[in-house]
């Protein structure tokens, strides 16, 4: 494996004379996401994998002492230096405290999801996504891939782990440990996605798929063998120093050479995945990006086609041409706020079918209403093979306006920006709503919504308009006054 720069021990900062490790610094509102041997060691992974089987017995009523009804969780972790001896400590605490573990090995997120949903069991992914290489972290769901965040549990692990690494309780032991097996689900994972989408009879497709050196490079190959699929390859080797570019297609400097490389060889299309492959951004034959939102569209009108009249969710920055759409198709277009705990909940709470976010997370009722980068990749790759256009054209049917993307702002005062910005929509005759920060509609259509970020003194403005024009002079007039 190549080796572009030093990682820190997994275990550094511990021991007797090392700093107190404080949790709350990164366990997450959704995940825990820290740096290697400062903060996300050894023994804050033990620690927190006893916690989570703490959770989970709690939830069970206790240890039943039975072996044949003990709880189990399942346990992926992606390419990172540090995922396999991390996940393995955490597994530590889990089976000291009683639970089994099933050790799937390396994955893809939405691969762990798959084996949560598949398998009736609690999960736990190892993984930072697409952070630099210095950070690790932790996707915790129950079974069925419900997600846990701080508002459904990861309080409780992140505390009860405190505690331990605090010296004020002991890490959990059960009379009989849990036991560790191990089970690869590369091959089931695939097998179940292609029975979602069919892709075996589309004209034959020429794809670049770039996959950041994350895992993508190792569940692509499983997915798309044997299908009518060219597939070029760019940075599948597995390397969590990711030595050609950050693994965060979000960001255009990481797209750049995909681009390149599907305008040389003339490719039909190109696919970014992020490190841990549950984000998949794609860009047409002219190396293009398409906009998440018209991916988000895209899939939408496939899946009102297969269930008619069915519910359909997007977030609050994605293009009013998704709702539009969905309406258009006969489906019911749900708003959310931004985030897949969000997301997720509402989906079980509206037996919605799909969503999408702006950010290319795309959920799926199929998919155990988990986020799934790969899936949505195989249905831009089942609609265009179905089409006699390219992809630039069949795109530009799901998009209609202009849109700025996500731009971040340093802001000192953000209760006052925000309240500046209520002061502009009240003299500007518009209309506001406070779901996610504040969302200002304009009378022409135009609409832009900010943001504040739940971790920095950020506010994050999007802004869509009818023409490029009228959405430059939206977004330079709310920029001026966020940064005044």
């Amino acid at each position: 494996m190549q080796q572009a720069t030093a990682q820190p021990a997994v275990d550094s900062g511990t021991g007797p004379d090392a700093p107190r490790i404080d949790l709350s610094r990164f366990v997450k509102a959704y995940d825990v996401r820290g740096v290697v041997g400062v903060e996300l060691t050894v023994g804050v992974a033990r620690a927190l994998g006893g916690a989570f089987a703490t959770l989970l017995l709690g939830e069970a009523g206790g240890e039943t002492g039975d072996p044949g009804e003990r709880l189990s969780v399942v346990i992926a972790h992606d390419m990172r230096d540090s995922s396999p001896e991390l996940s393995s400590a955490f597994a530590d605490g889990v089976t000291a405290a009683g639970v089994d573990v099933v050790m799937a090995g390396l994955g893809s997120t939405d691969m762990l999801y798959f084996a949560s949903g598949h398998l009736g069991l609690p999960g736990a992914m190892f993984t930072a996504s697409h952070n630099p290489a210095r950070y690790n972290g932790i996707k915790l769901c129950r079974a069925g891939a419900v997600p846990i965040s701080l508002a459904t549990g990861l309080d409780r692990m992140r505390d009860d782990a405190q505690a331990v690494l605090d010296g004020a309780a002991q890490l959990p032991r059960a009379a009989t440990p849990g036991t560790v097996s191990e089970r690869n689900v590369l091959a089931e994972y695939a097998d179940y996605l292609r029975t979602l989408v069919d892709l075996t009879g589309i004209r034959p497709l020429h794809v670049v798929v770039d996959a950041g050196n994350g895992m993508a490079g190792y569940t692509v190959p499983e997915v798309f063998q044997g299908l009518p699929l060219q597939v070029d390859p760019l940075y599948f080797e597995l390397d969590g120093t990711f030595p050609n570019h950050e693994a965060n297609p979000l960001e255009p400097a990481n797209l750049v050479d995909l681009q390149a490389e599907v305008r040389r060889v003339g490719a039909d299309i190109g696919l970014a995945f992020d490190g841990d492959a549950d984000r998949c951004f794609v860009v047409d034959e002219r190396g293009e990006p398409v906009s998440p939102s018209a991916v988000t569209a895209l899939v939408a009108t496939r899946e009102l086609a297969r269930k008619p009249g069915s519910t359909i969710l997007y977030n609050l920055i994605t293009s009013r041409v998704v709702p539009e759409m969905v309406t258009e198709a006969g489906g019911t277009a749900v708003r959310t706020r931004v985030g897949h705990s969000f997301i997720k909940a509402e989906m079980a709470r509206t037996g919605a079918v799909f969503g999408g976010e702006h950010s290319a997370h795309y959920y799926f009722e199929d998919f155990f209403r988990a986020d799934t980068g790969m899936l949505a990749a195989m249905h831009v790759l089942a609609a265009l093979g179905a089409a006699q256009v390219p992809l630039s054209e069949l795109a530009a049917g799901y998009s209609r306006y202009a849109a700025s993307g996500e731009i971040n702002s340093e802001v000192a005062d953000v209760p006052g920006r925000i309240a500046a910005v209520h002061d502009w929509a009240q003299a500007h005759d518009a209309t506001t709503d406070d779901m996610d920060g504040i969302t200002v509609q304009l009378p022409d259509g135009s609409w832009f919504n900010v943001r504040p970020s739940n971790t920095e003194p950020l506010l994050r403005l999007n802004v869509e308009a009818a023409t490029e024009p009228a959405m430059a002079q939206l977004r330079d007039e709310i920029l001026a006054l966020l940064r005044s």
